[in-house]
């Protein structure tokens, strides 16, 4: 599912909603939780699962094609660890 295809379900549940401002609510949303990321802060949604920042410490990496040794910067990659009622669902144990 891409971004459009959540603000068109979202709007197909709640017609009382205009499309645009449904929109505008997801981007609202998306926008807040990388903020909070970039801030180093941990996003938790219940029952969905948890964001966080995990730091790669520079490193020596290999090119695959000619295997020389290429030097690689530290970098903080985004991480998502599923809640216990997504992984419920998605296991056939919840409803």
């Amino acid at each position: 599912m891409i971004k459009s295809e959540l603000v068109a379900k979202i709007s197909e549940r709640n017609p009382h909603l205009y499309q645009r401002d449904v929109e505008h609510i997801v981007n609202a949303v998306l926008e807040e939780v990388v903020s909070a990321l970039s801030r180093g802060d941990r996003v938790e949604l219940r029952g969905f699962g948890a964001f966080s920042v995990k730091n790669r410490p520079a490193r020596i990496g290999r090119n695959p094609r000619t295997g020389e040794k290429v030097p690689v910067e530290e970098k903080f990659v985004p991480f998502f660890k599923t809640g216990k009622e997504m992984r419920e669902r998605l296991n056939g144990k919840g409803s």
